[in-house]
């Protein structure tokens, strides 16, 4: 983790997030008048995915049959029997 103070930080900002992209610091604090301020963090931690979408194209198969008892499940949804 290193620290780094607001007026260095507005001067080497490119570079700064250089040193977050290529991994050689995990955190760069950034600090005025001494005291913590802010963080820069790589934006891979900050972001959780969920499942891809497409991740099995080409596995799955969809039968002839898929739709044929779509007005009997509409039905039950309306509450009809």
């Amino acid at each position: 983790m290193s620290y780094v103070n607001m007026f260095d930080a507005k001067s080497n900002l490119s570079r700064l997030v250089d040193r977050i992209e290529s991994g050689q610091d995990q955190e760069i604090i950034l600090a005025r008048n001494g005291h913590p301020a802010a963080r820069l963090v790589p934006l891979r931690q900050e972001i959780t995915h969920g499942p891809r979408l497409g991740i099995a194209k080409g596995e799955l198969t969809i039968p002839d049959d898929l739709g044929l008892l779509d007005s009997q499940v509409a039905a039950l949804f309306r509450g009809e029997r």
